[in-house]
């Protein structure tokens, strides 16, 4: 991300970035080094702690011609800025009949870890996809990371860029050059035959070992990573429901009201006909996440509960011992990388 924000910087004048800890040190987990001394304190620079008031300097500083992008070092600090978000951000074009723009970029750092509990250590990915108007953009790999950061910056429109901090630790190769993913495209990251795995952000790295641990057992996983909330790829979708009739997905958040729920009511309206069992979703206990590692353990989606749920869609023997794989509040240490 940091190769990716300076080669925006450097490509295009009227970027600039901003938000708590820009120019601090570490650097918002590195992704911000060296940019304010690169580019200057005009183009990269610090922002009082004024969540709405931040925002809005960026939805007028975009109508204006410039392209910010702005920075939560916790997804959690954006909701004092909800009302500038969904009422002005989302809706300028369209009030305007399309003639200004937001070209806004909303990076929210999301996910878990150090027993922050309730209020720090949340998703909430599902606020921002409700919103017609948003772009809701989640990468789950290095390079996924800066190619949709790119385009994120590119696009003439708001867009929220959701990036879980565990990932942050993961290593893999990127592009060279500043080339753009396109945003609303899933891409297929295991081929199978059995059973389709749906998944995004941290959580597909779990659905990614558990597919590895299955094929073991003779359980042939895809995997589609959605890299899109919105707009989601429901093309790629419907192709793999086809194909394998079965379906489960693992969400970063709570499973009630969530994107698990808009998938399966999509598949089960869109391809009923296809399936040959009752889809399957999975994502974090419906309670406020807790401090507590061993309260955790029991919150979050791991790849033992995703084995566990491919089991009752799909009955098979073994992989009945799978405590090492519980993730707890920690990562798994499993995801080193590359990805």
């Amino acid at each position: 991300m940091l190769e990716s924000m300076r080669q925006c910087l450097r490509e295009d004048e009227n970027v600039c970035l901003f938000g708590l800890g820009v120019p601090d040190p570490k650097g918002i987990f590195g992704t911000t080094l060296g940019l304010r001394e690169e580019f200057g304190v005009e183009r990269v620079f610090d922002m009082p702690t004024a969540e709405n008031g931040m925002t809005g300097v960026a939805i007028g500083a975009s109508l204006v011609g410039l392209k910010p992008v702005m920075t939560h070092q916790r997804v959690e600090f954006a909701l004092l800025s909800i009302e500038q978000i969904v009422n002005q951000a989302a809706k300028w074009h369209y009030m305007t009949g399309g003639k200004m723009k937001v070209p806004i970029v909303i990076r929210m750092i999301i996910g878990r870890g150090w027993g922050q509990g309730p209020q720090h250590s949340q998703t909430l990915d599902v606020f921002f996809a409700h919103i017609p108007g948003l772009k809701v953009v989640a990468p789950s790999t290095p390079a996924d990371a800066k190619d949709l950061l790119t385009a994120s910056v590119r696009d003439q429109n708001p867009v929220i860029f959701m990036e879980h901090r565990w990932l942050h630790e993961t290593v893999g190769f990127v592009n060279e050059e500043n080339n753009a993913a396109k945003i609303g495209q899933a891409n297929t990251v295991r081929y199978g035959s059995d059973i389709t795995l749906i998944s995004y952000s941290y959580a597909l790295l779990e659905v990614l070992e558990a597919a590895r641990l299955l094929e073991k057992v003779g359980i042939n996983c895809e995997v589609i990573d959605l890299r899109t909330l919105r707009p989601m790829d429901y093309e790629t979708i419907n192709h793999s429901v086809q194909k394998t009739g079965r379906v489960l997905v693992v969400n970063n958040g709570w499973v009630e009201f969530g994107i698990t729920s808009e998938i399966i009511a999509h598949v089960t309206v869109n391809k009923f006909q296809f399936l040959k069992t009752a889809p399957k979703r999975l994502g974090t206990t419906g309670v406020p996440i807790p401090s507590s590692r061993v309260l955790a353990n029991l919150v979050y989606p791991n790849v033992e509960k995703i084995i566990n749920g491919v089991r009752e869609i799909l009955p098979f023997n073994g992989l009945n011992d799978l405590t090492k794989y519980r993730s707890e509040d920690i990562p798994n240490s499993a995801f080193k990388g590359p990805f």
